[in-house]
This record gives structure tokens, sequence and C-alpha cells, in this order.
């Protein structure tokens, strides 16, 4: 995991451990300067030494993410085995106590941080046995010095993962949070400026009548597909999760139009409300094209079909169909109906839009897989 969150989780653990290699090395040295029972007193005190520089140079490595290498938690781990191995050479081969003691504990959770409860085990494991493999004697004292070693490892590599889980799932709440409030910002922009707008244009254009009528009627449409799309929106970001609309009933609007028929299952078709937004904006958008290419009021079908796993929608007109390379020329003129309005939304559903045209007319097969919640 490394996310920003897991980052951060990771950085305090470390300070954390930083104090705890002083307190342990402190532990450490104190008990060897008070019991002095080693067989090669040069040697200890070069082990002590060995501890205390380490220490040092660990706590300051430690503390950049970037210096947490591969090397450098191979080399903590190899310090403190290799301290270990030395305990029967030094101290003599009927020894009660190692020569680093606790002071191991930095290597260890280190990798726990470092690596998770994988990375503890790993650690544990290798200082656990490592420790056993020492002792000309094994006692009581000595398996439940191991079995903290084996437990401690594991356990706290899983508490980090789960703090650094939680922190990530934090952060998503509060993204998604700020995301809502952005926008009911934005809804309430488009209430009081763009609907105000296309409610005038569309009264003003029945009043006017002529030209002036169908530019209404444009905008009436308009209005009502933006007042659909912030109330799904206000679904979707709703406390207890998000909703659902019947995209039968919301395709089924879409009959007012001139010349459009549509043709339903028998049943709703509930999906979430965000998907039944989109795909209401994606049939509004191949309809519009029959508006402006074939001509306004000609003839064309929405068909829905629930297939199960899967809801199927074609819009079909029977106009001239799309000459070659239109569409192409389009996107090359930064011209983004087709490719944005249509195929880009059908496939940030996860779906497809299948396009077929030509002298027959023009189809759009708009598949999109359920998801969760949908049924």
């Amino acid at each position: 995991m490394s996310t920003r969150a897991a980052v951060a989780v990771e950085n305090r653990m470390f300070r954390a451990l930083a104090v705890l290699r002083v307190v342990v090395l402190v532990n450490a040295v104190a008990l060897i300067a008070y019991r002095n029972n080693y067989d090669h007193p040069t040697a200890g005190w070069f082990c002590v030494a060995l501890m205390v520089g380490w220490t040092i140079y660990a706590i300051a490595t430690y503390a950049k993410p970037i210096r947490r290498t591969v090397r450098l938690m191979v080399a903590d781990l190899g310090i403190a085995v290799g301290l270990l191995v030395a305990t029967p050479f030094v101290k003599g081969e009927w020894f009660s106590s190692t020569i680093p003691g606790f002071w191991i504990m930095g290597a260890l959770l280190a990798w726990a941080v470092r690596y998770g409860w994988r990375g503890g085990l790993v650690a544990s494991v290798v200082l656990g046995g490592t420790d056993l493999l020492i002792r000309a004697d094994f006692d009581q004292g000595n398996y439940g010095y191991v079995f903290l070693i084996l437990l401690g490892g594991p356990i706290v590599g899983y508490l980090v993962e789960s703090l650094q889980q939680m922190a990530a799932e934090r952060d998503r709440a509060e993204r998604e949070a700020a995301a809502a409030d952005e926008r009911a910002r934005l809804a309430r922009v488009v209430h009081d400026g763009v609907l105000q707008v296309l409610a005038l244009v569309q009264r003003r254009g029945a009043e006017i009548g002529g030209a002036a009528e169908e530019l209404g009627r444009l905008a009436g449409e308009q209005e009502q597909a933006l007042r659909t799309l912030i109330r799904s929106q206000d679904r979707v970001t709703a406390p207890d999760g998000p909703g659902t609309e019947d995209l039968a009933g919301a395709l089924g609007a879409l009959a007012h139009r001139p010349g459009v028929e549509v043709a339903l299952p028998g049943g709703p078709v509930e999906l979430p409300s965000a998907v039944v937004a989109e795909l209401v904006a994606v049939v509004g958008a191949c309809l519009d094209n029959v508006t402006r290419h074939v001509g306004p009021g000609a003839p064309a079908w929405v068909l829905v079909d629930d297939l199960g796993d899967r809801v199927a929608v074609s819009v079909r007109d029977e106009g001239d169909g799309i000459p070659e390379g239109r569409l192409a020329a389009a996107r090359a003129e930064g011209r983004l109906g087709v490719s944005e309005s249509i195929e880009g939304r059908i496939r940030d559903l996860g779906g497809t839009a299948t396009l077929s045209t030509g002298s027959f007319g023009t189809e759009w097969e708009l598949v999109v897989p359920r998801t969760e919640g949908g049924r």
C-alpha cells in the first residue's frame, strides 16, 4: 500500500520506533555494564559500540521514506542476527541472555511496519530461529522469549496494515464528502442561473411562436434534463447510500418528443440513479442527432431490453445514415459530440456503444452491465 495515508501512518510508526530503539538500547547497555559477564570483554564492548552506532544511523535513515530500502531493512535485520550469533563466542557457551537482548525489537518492528504482517513474520522467524540455534540449553524462560518474538512481529504488522487501511478509508470519505459539497454548490449555481434562463426561453418561445417556439421546446427539454440530473446526483450522494431508479420510466418520458416511439419491457428496470441519468442523457443525445440531421419530427425508435446481467438500449432512425468518414472528420475538427456525449458516457459506465449506419438509417446499440444495487 503506497497511498499518501499509508505513508503518513508508516512515518508516525517509525517515529515511535525511533523512541523505542533508544529505550531498548539504554536497557541493553545498562544490563551489559551491570552484569559484565563476558569471556571476551573487549569484543563485548565492541558489540555495544556497534549497537549504539547502528541505532543512531537507523533512526536518522528511517526518518526519510525514500531511504527505507530493502538494503537497509536487510542490513538492520542482519546486524541483529549477527549480534545474536556472536553471543556464545563473546559471552561463553553457557550464556543466559544474548548480547542485544530486547534491542533486536528495533529490527523486528521495522520489518513489521514496513512490510506488514508478512514482514513481521519473516523477521520474527529469522530472529527467533537464530536465538534457538545459538543456545546449548533451552529452558522455559527462553521459550517464552522466543514465543513473544514469533507472536509480536506478525501482530504489529497486522495492526499497522489495519491503521493504513483505516486512514485510506478516512481520506476517501473526506474526498467524497468534499465532492458532494461541490456538487451541491454547482447544483445551486445551475438552478439559480442556467435553469432560470432555460425556463425563460421556453416561455418566451411559446409566446413568440414560429421558429422561436421550436427553440423554446428544445430549451424546455434541456431544462428537464438538467433537473433530472440534479435530482439523480442528490440521490447518489444521500447518506443511506446510492439510490436506484427505473430506467424504463425515465426513458418513457422521452416519448413526448415528436416522432419518437419508446418500447419498454413489462416491468421496471432498476439501475443506480447515476447510471440511469447517464443513459437518459446518451439517448437524448442520439435523438438530438436525429432531429438535427434527419429533421424535426423525424421517426425514431427507442427500445429497452433487460437481459439480466446487462441492459441494452437501442436508438434507431430511418434517415440516410452517416456518410463514411464523417465521424472521423468531426473528431479531427474537435467536434466530440458522438465520441464524448455517446461513446464516452457509455465507456465510463463500463459498457459498449455500437453504431450501425447505412442507407437503412442509423442505429445505436448501447449495452451497460448491471452493478451491485441495480437489481
